[in-house]
C-alpha cells in the first residue's frame, strides 16, 4: 500500500488561518491522503472541500488536555459529526488514569464510543506521560471500552511517538485495535519504521515531505 494511504495530513495549530485549511485539503487531495486531522472548527470547511474526494476528515475531541467532563467531550463530538466529521480522536483523561480511578477512566471512553456509534474513534493516551505499566493499562481500557485505535500522542506534550512504545501498544492490543502513531514523525524512513513494527496510521504535519521522499525513493 501506498505510504499515503496510512497519513492523516494534521494540522492541529491554534492559529491555522482558513487559507491554512484549504491548503492542507488540497495537499490532501493531490496526494490522496487518508484523512486531514483538523480542529472541530475547521470541519465544515473541510467537508465542503473534500465532498467526493475520499479523503477522510478526523478531528480532535478534549484536545489537547482530555481533562474536562465526558458530557462535554461527547458534545463536542457529536457537533463534530454534524458537521461532516468521519473520525474522532479523543484525548484520555489522564489524571483519572494517574490515580488508578479506572472505571471512570473506562466510563469517559465507552461513553463518547456509545455516543458516536459506527464511527471510529481513536483514544490519545499521551505516551510522554506514561510509564511501561500505565501504557498498558491504558490499552487494556481501550479495548474494554470498544475503541477502535490507540493513538500515541497530541503532539502538545513533552513528546510524540516512540518506537518503543507502539511496540508496547501492538503486544498489548494485538489485533484488538488499530494503532495510529503521532508526534514528531517526520521523514520517510521514520515513517516507514512505525509501519514496520504494526501502526495503521500516521499523524503528521509532514505529510508532503514524506510523500516526496518516498517518490524520490520510488516506493512512492
Amino acid at each position: 500500500m501506498s505510504i499515503s494511504r496510512y497519513i492523516e495530513h494534521t494540522l492541529l495549530n491554534p492559529t491555522a488561518t482558513e487559507r491554512d485549511i484549504i491548503n492542507l485539503c488540497h495537499n490532501a487531495i493531490e496526494h490522496e491522503f487518508y484523512a486531514v486531522c483538523i480542529n472541530g472548527s475547521y470541519v465544515a470547511l473541510a467537508k465542503q472541500l473534500l465532498k467526493g474526494t475520499g479523503v477522510k476528515i478526523c478531528t480532535v475531541v478534549g484536545f489537547p488536555l482530555g481533562g474536562m467532563s465526558t458530557a462535554s467531550k461527547i458534545a463536542e463530538a457529536k457537533n463534530a459529526i454534524e458537521d461532516g466529521a468521519d473520525e474522532i480522536d479523543m484525548v484520555i483523561n489522564l489524571g483519572l488514569l494517574k490515580s488508578k480511578n479506572y472505571v471512570s477512566v473506562f466510563k469517559d471512553i465507552r461513553d463518547v464510543k456509545l455516543a458516536i456509534g459506527r464511527i471510529p474513534l481513536k483514544v490519545i493516551i499521551e505516551i510522554s506521560e506514561l510509564n511501561k505499566n500505565e501504557i498498558i493499562k491504558a490499552c487494556e481500557i481501550c479495548l474494554d471500552a470498544k475503541a477502535n485505535f490507540i493513538k500515541t500522542s497530541t503532539g502538545y506534550s513533552k513528546g510524540g511517538a516512540t518506537l518503543t512504545a507502539v511496540k508496547i501498544i501492538k503486544k498489548t492490543v494485538r489485533d484488538n485495535a488499530k494503532i495510529k502513531a503521532s508526534g514528531g514523525i517526520k521523514d520517510y524512513e521514520t515513517a516507514l519504521k512505525y509501519i514496520e513494527v504494526g501502526v495503521d496510521r500516521i499523524g503528521t504535519s509532514s505529510g508532503l515531505e514524506i510523500v516526496t521522499e518516498a517518490e524520490t525513493a520510488q516506493v512512492y
